[in-house]
């Protein structure tokens, strides 16, 4: 009888260190992973930024680049004549000053509906440039 009850209590002790070992990787895998991915994504995104590039700031102030300090890790806006420091950590999205698309973290769902709900609108304005030209050009 002693022998049964010990059997079942080793086998719920095992019972409990499998399910904190599931837990810890549930936790790796859908919270600490994805994180690390949107770090390197912003780590990425603060590396190619240049003078010239409008940048909008976490704190939703808007500017153009006018200088990068990499050794302090600041980056100096234009916001209309008035010249700002931020740390370069403080930026949350960057477009590239030859007019390319936005670059900011993906984060989850909503940045795959919003890359796709762009495409189209690029798209469109593509066309109507060219239809533009061909019309000037007549």
């Amino acid at each position: 009888m002693n022998l049964l009850l010990g059997a079942s209590a080793f086998g719920g002790s095992t019972m409990s260190i499998v399910f904190i070992v599931v837990m810890f990787a549930f936790l790796y895998f859908f919270m600490i992973r994805p994180q690390r991915k949107q770090q390197q994504q912003h780590q990425s995104m603060l590396s190619k930024v240049k003078r010239g590039d409008k940048v909008t700031t976490i704190g939703r102030l808007h500017g153009v680049v006018d200088e990068v300090n990499e050794a302090e890790k600041t980056v100096t806006l234009d916001c209309d004549g008035i010249f700002l420091v931020f740390d370069l950590s403080a930026l949350a999205k960057v477009t590239p000053a030859d007019g390319g698309a936005a670059v900011a973290p993906a984060s989850g769902a909503a940045a795959e509906s919003e890359a796709a709900s762009e495409a189209p609108v690029a798209e469109s304005e593509a066309t109507s440039a060219d239809s533009e030209a061909d019309s000037a050009a007549k």
